[in-house]
């Protein structure tokens, strides 16, 4: 499985992609750091994350992107950003057929450190650790966009699965019913 791993930001989107399976060794495919103007208009930042996360599909063909939930901050202008970066993303998969998976930076945290409040150098040690790295990626946006889609690589099995049964669950209660 290879995941295209987001940490959505306006300033510095992080990118990461990463390849495996769950139970076995993983491997950083590219790390990154789209950057836009911190005194460019709006839309201009929005077009310059959109072309570097096509340029990342293009390149790496992830068959999944997963992209950290936005959650709420006191920073409303802080959230409104990251909220619309996120938004590319998952537009630019969506536009492709890429399914996309969206985690919580607890859920994060917890699937790469053993806890949901970890901090942002002990996630970066982990990263470092888990793919067999020399150094942690920096910044720090792109050790958390590798954090993801080893979230994702390892989460995903159980997802999968508890999705099926639910679909396998609905299928069987429809089946008895007058159309």
């Amino acid at each position: 499985m290879r995941v295209l791993g987001v940490d959505p930001g306006l300033t510095r989107c992080g990118v990461g992609v990463v390849e495996g399976i769950a139970g076995r060794p993983l491997t950083m495919v590219g790390v990154g750091v789209v950057r836009t103007p911190v005194d460019a208009d709006l839309g201009h930042r929005l077009v310059a994350i959109e072309q570097g996360i096509e340029a990342w599909l293009d390149e790496h063909r992830p068959e999944y992107v997963a992209v950290e939930r936005v959650f709420s901050q006191h920073n409303v202008r802080t959230v409104m950003g990251t909220a619309q970066a996120s938004a590319v993303a998952m537009l630019c998969a969506a536009r492709r057929g890429i399914p996309v998976a969206l985690h919580t930076p607890s859920e994060v945290k917890a699937a790469v450190t053993g806890t949901g409040r970890a901090d942002k150098a002990q996630v970066g040690a982990m990263v470092t650790r888990l793919l067999r790295l020399d150094a942690p990626p920096k910044p720090a946006d792109a050790a958390d966009a590798l954090a993801l889609a080893i979230c994702h690589i390892w989460r995903a099995p159980a997802h999968n699965r508890l999705q099926q049964a639910v679909a396998l669950h609905a299928a069987k209660a429809t089946k008895g019913r007058p159309a």
